[in-house]
């Protein structure tokens, strides 16, 4: 990473607009986020949809090769699609690089008998329908953290409710961070707030919001927030990679996700797309590189958290039943 204090931060095409009379309006102070990770820096970086230990592995493997430090490494077909040695492989080897590995917890919506989510309101969408679908999130995290998983990625409130509770009563371990999915990311301050008293230890907001709305959310809460600085096409393909410094100036403490458009799905994995979850893995991490790059160009690129770190410091919660 080039030393930010060695290069002069500036914008996007600054000098040349400048030199042509179109300069941008000078940044406001007011609009920055006030917030930072634990123990410093104000953005980190994730590399998603890593759907096994073949997958982990291209992706340290071109990380290293690339570069691209790694703060946290997600998954998104579920627990209950890997086998116990599946993750406790995974476990070692993001723990021998201090890295935080994210599975996903659970069935979901969209994956059940409830023909409403194939309607065009979508129906309940990728929450958890019913006790049976709670459980099974509850029975995939449990199972998950026994087998040294530090974080759990959820996609329904009731379910991030429940998880911080059994965190709370030890059922898990306490030090278990909790991440929002994009595909219920909240678009307005006052959902964002709900989520962090639910449990949330990092929130995903669609990659579509606006700068201003992140300066809204970063009035009323400091919860670590992840976007796609590239997003799947499921979620609208946004490419964001030339916002990047002013997304971490707005929306710190921000985990900078590399996802990939024109991509095909790949969720719930398996070995019959083995290649595409390969070379697509292998693609997230380059795409890493070039945002990591421009931040360089840019002289944005310090402030990054220190590699290892993975706790979001104090947050709000709501009260819990006694």
């Amino acid at each position: 990473m080039t030393d930010a204090s060695a290069t002069a931060a500036r914008r996007p095409g600054e000098q040349a607009l400048t030199a042509l009379g179109l300069a941008a309006p000078a940044l406001d102070p007011a609009d920055a986020s006030p917030h930072a990770f634990p123990g410093g820096g104000r953005w980190r970086t994730e590399i998603p949809s890593c759907e096994g230990p073949e997958a982990l592995a291209v992706v340290l493997k071109e990380a290293s090769r690339l570069d691209v430090p790694i703060h946290r490494i997600s998954q998104g077909s579920g627990v209950w699609m890997l086998t116990d040695s599946e993750i406790t492989e995974m476990v070692e080897a993001t723990a021998e690089r201090d890295i935080e590995l994210c599975l996903f917890t659970g069935p979901r919506g969209t994956w059940d008998i409830g023909g409403s989510t194939r309607t065009d309101s979508r129906g309940g969408g990728l929450r958890a329908r019913g006790h049976d679908a709670v459980a099974g999130c509850i029975e995939d995290a449990v199972r998950a953290t026994e087998l040294g998983v530090k974080c759990l990625l959820v996609a329904d409130e009731g379910v991030l409710w429940t998880l911080h509770r059994a965190r709370l009563a030890g059922i898990i371990p306490a030090d278990t961070t909790l991440k929002v999915s994009a595909l219920i990311g909240p678009v307005n301050p006052a959902a964002y707030a709900v989520y962090e008293n639910l449990g949330a230890d990092s929130v995903n907001v669609p990659s579509d919001l606006t700068l201003d709305h992140l300066t809204e959310i970063r009035r009323v809460s400091a919860a670590p927030m992840d976007m796609y600085i590239e997003a799947p096409d499921d979620l609208g393909g946004y490419v964001r990679m030339y916002e990047v410094a002013e997304l971490i100036r707005r929306g710190a403490p921000l985990y900078l996700k590399f996802g990939l458009s024109k991509a095909p799905g790949i969720y719930p994995y398996g070995h019959h797309m083995r290649d595409l979850t390969l070379n697509t893995a292998r693609e997230r991490v380059r795409r890493g590189r070039l945002a990591l790059d421009l931040l360089a160009r840019h002289g944005a690129d310090g402030d990054m958290a220190p590699l290892g770190s993975r706790l979001p410091g104090s947050l709000k919660r709501f009260e819990t039943p006694s």
